[in-house]
């Protein structure tokens, strides 16, 4: 099963939140912007500047995301992404998540069969209007 995945699908298991992608387990080839290292890491960063993680526990989850990032294949933000994602969408969007969807786009057109995931509800809304299938929101 390939899977385009957001974010919060990495970040809900890093941070051992309830209910992770029931689909986590059956994915074969997982896709991402490049973006969600970054994204992932911010929100680590985050958590431990306003002291809800000590660095021992960022430490382990800093290590449990890249550890599950590096079995991604990464689409790079190029022309051709930004371009997409300043295109208009159906529905509203923020930049991130307008660049998420344009790489999951990208992904999908070699892959007709690739499935999106997402726990973000606005980014899943844009992402089934313009065709695609959504999982975890």
């Amino acid at each position: 099963m390939r899977i385009y995945v957001d974010s919060s699908i990495v970040l809900r298991i890093v941070l051992g939140e309830p209910k992770p992608l029931r689909e986590w387990s059956r994915i074969t080839t997982a896709n991402a912007s490049e973006l969600v290292r970054v994204e992932c890491l911010r929100v680590l960063d985050r958590l431990r500047t306003i002291g809800a993680l000590e660095d021992r526990e960022l430490a382990r989850r800093r290590s449990t995301a890249l550890e599950i990032l590096a079995g991604f294949e990464l689409v790079r933000v190029n022309r051709a992404v930004l371009d997409r994602a300043a295109e208009p969408f159906p529905t509203l969007l923020r930049t991130l998540d307008a660049i998420h969807l344009a790489s999951a786009l990208l992904v999908h057109a070699r892959d007709p069969a690739m499935q999106m995931a997402t726990h973000d509800v606005d980014l899943a809304t844009a992402a089934r209007a313009v065709g695609l299938r959504v999982v975890g929101a």
